[in-house]
């Protein structure tokens, strides 16, 4: 990894992990794939290594995340997803060529064809993301409570009310936020 670049945002859901390459959306916005080698490293952390990105390939990435991020917000507070979203995910779920497999260990996972593209991995995202907005698998899609974040994440805690899209960066800026102010109005009571 890039050591200049901010740490990447992993989940356990592959199209949320995605529109997490942007982060801070309602604040000051952290692009985690500002290049196309950026983009590399993070299909490679997700098991999806291609051989190049171009800046074009890049930018279908983008692309494809902002898709993904409004069709995902959409579901998550029950609207319409957007047309033009809903259009840029189907394109890049068929414009690639990879297959699942099954692993020794039981799981799937996927296969890139032979001379990896990035419109490969990103189908494989795209596909992801019909699948958790679709309903498909068990959790809900939420949104990040901090007013600052708004991320869209997929909730699979048992009760389904998770507020936060990562407990370690937004979960504790909020509570930490919270504990200066009591903090601050105790101090101004006490004197």
């Amino acid at each position: 990894m890039r050591a200049e670049y901010p740490d990447f945002r992993l989940g356990n859901v592959l199209a949320t992990s995605f529109t997490a390459t942007l982060t801070e959306r309602r604040g000051n916005a952290v692009e985690r794939i500002p290049t196309p080698h950026r983009l590399i490293d993070w299909l490679a952390v997700n098991g999806l290594a291609v051989d190049s990105c171009t800046a074009a390939q890049l930018d279908l990435a983008r692309e494809l995340r902002e898709s993904i991020h409004a069709a995902a917000t959409a579901s998550a507070i029950q609207g319409a997803l957007p047309a033009s979203a809903v259009q840029v995910i189907n394109d890049r779920s068929v414009q690639g060529r990879a297959a699942a497999i099954l692993t020794p260990e039981g799981q799937r996972r996927w296969r890139l064809g032979s001379a990896s593209r990035v419109e490969d991995a990103l189908s494989v995202i795209a596909a992801d993301a019909i699948s958790v907005i679709a309903g498909e698998r068990d959790g809900k899609l939420a949104l990040c409570a901090s007013p600052t974040c708004q991320a869209a994440f997929f909730d699979t805690s048992q009760s389904r009310t998770r507020r936060w899209c990562d407990m370690n960066t937004c979960g504790n800026r909020q509570k930490k936020a919270r504990f200066h102010a009591n903090r601050r109005k105790n101090t101004r009571s006490a004197e």
